[in-house]
C-alpha cells in the first residue's frame, strides 16, 4: 500500500488549499512587480545614460525672448566644438508641447507658455566629459543655459528601483513564513485528527520518519497543485495586463508598463516548487517534533 493512501483525506482541506493558492497568488504578483521595477529602471537609465540636456531659458520681456535663438545657437556651438559629444539638436516647438501634455494635457494653452528652448546632445560611447567644464562654457556663450547630464535622476531611478525589489522580496519572505506558519497548524490539526492511525502505526512498529514521510507527501502534493493554481493566475493576469495595448488601451504615462516578458513567466514556476518544497519540510519538522512530545 502506498504512503498516500495511509492518510485519508481530510474534510477541511479545501480551506487549505485555498489559503496556499491565495498566497502563491500574492507571491507571484510581488515577484512580477520586482521584474517590472528592474526593467523600468533599466529602461529609463538607458534613455538618460549618454545623453545630455541644455535648457536655454526664457526671459520675461519680448526683447529678451528675441535672443533665444541667438544664445541656442551659441550654446549649439559650444556642444558640436566639445570633443565626446556627437550629436547636438534643438527640439522643435512640436516635440517641446509634447514633452509637456502629459502633464498639463493635450487641450491646455501650452503654446502660450514661456517654454525653454531644449537641446538634445549624444555623447559618444565610452566618452567622459568635464560636465563642470562644459557647463562653464555654455555658461559663458549663452549666459541663460543650464546643462543637465541626467546623473541626478538615474541614481534616483536606480535607488527607486532597488527599493521595490527589495520590498518585493521582503514579501516574498514574509508569504514563505505565513506559508509556512499555515502547513505547521494544519500538520499538527492532520496529526490530532488522525491520532488513533499514528498510534496503531506506532505500535505496529513504523518509525518517526516513516510516518513523517506520509503528512510530508501529502502536504507536498497539496501544496504543489494550490500553489500552481495561484501562480498560474497571476501569470494569466500579467499575459492579459500585456495585451491590453493591442486591443486599444493606452499605457498610462510615466508609468512602466504593468506587464512582463513571456519567457520572464518561468519565473512563475519558482512559486509553487519554493511552497511544496516548504510545505514538506514544514510538515516533517512539524511532525517529527510532534511524535516526540506524544510518544
Amino acid at each position: 500500500m502506498k504512503n498516500r493512501r495511509i492518510m485519508p483525506n481530510s474534510k477541511g482541506a479545501a480551506p487549505l488549499d485555498v489559503v496556499i493558492a491565495v498566497m502563491a497568488f500574492l507571491a507571484a504578483l510581488a515577484l512580477g512587480a520586482s521584474l517590472i521595477a528592474q526593467h523600468a529602471a533599466d529602461s529609463w537609465s538607458a534613455g538618460l545614460s549618454g545623453k545630455i540636456t541644455v535648457q536655454i531659458l526664457p526671459a520675461s520681456t519680448g526683447a529678451a525672448r528675441d535672443g533665444l535663438a541667438a544664445e541656442t545657437e551659441a550654446a549649439l556651438a559650444v556642444l558640436r566644438g566639445t570633443p565626446g559629444i556627437v550629436r547636438a539638436t534643438p527640439l522643435t516647438e512640436a516635440e517641446q508641447l509634447k514633452l509637456v501634455q502629459p502633464w498639463l494635457g493635450a487641450e491646455a494653452l501650452v503654446a502660450e507658455l514661456p517654454l525653454p528652448q531644449l537641446i538634445d546632445a549624444d555623447i559618444a560611447p565610452g566618452s567622459v566629459l568635464d560636465m563642470d567644464a562644459l557647463a562653464r562654457h555654455l555658461k559663458s556663450a549663452a549666459p541663460h543655459a543650464v546643462l543637465d547630464d541626467h546623473s541626478h535622476w538615474i541614481n534616483r531611478l536606480r535607488d527607486l528601483a532597488q527599493t521595490l525589489v527589495w520590498s518585493a522580496y521582503g514579501v516574498l519572505f514574509l508569504i514563505a513564513v505565513a506559508t509556512a506558519s499555515i502547513v505547521a497548524f494544519a500538520t499538527r490539526a492532520g496529526l490530532d485528527a488522525h491520532n488513533d492511525m499514528v498510534s496503531l502505526l506506532h505500535q505496529m512498529g513504523a518509525q518517526a520518519g516513516f510516518i513523517a514521510r506520509v503528512f510530508e507527501g501529502h502536504y507536498f502534493r497539496a501544496a504543489l497543485t494550490a500553489a500552481g493554481a495561484g501562480a498560474a493566475t497571476a501569470a494569466a493576469i500579467f499575459l492579459a495586463a500585456g495585451g491590453l495595448q493591442s486591443v486599444g488601451y493606452e499605457a498610462v504615462p510615466f508609468l512602466p508598463p504593468l506587464s512582463v516578458k513571456p519567457i520572464e513567466l518561468l519565473w512563475m514556476l519558482a512559486v509553487p516548487a519554493a511552497a511544496s518544497l516548504i510545505a514538506l519540510v514544514t510538515a516533517r519538522v512539524s511532525v517529527l517534533a510532534a511524535l516526540r512530545q506524544i510518544h
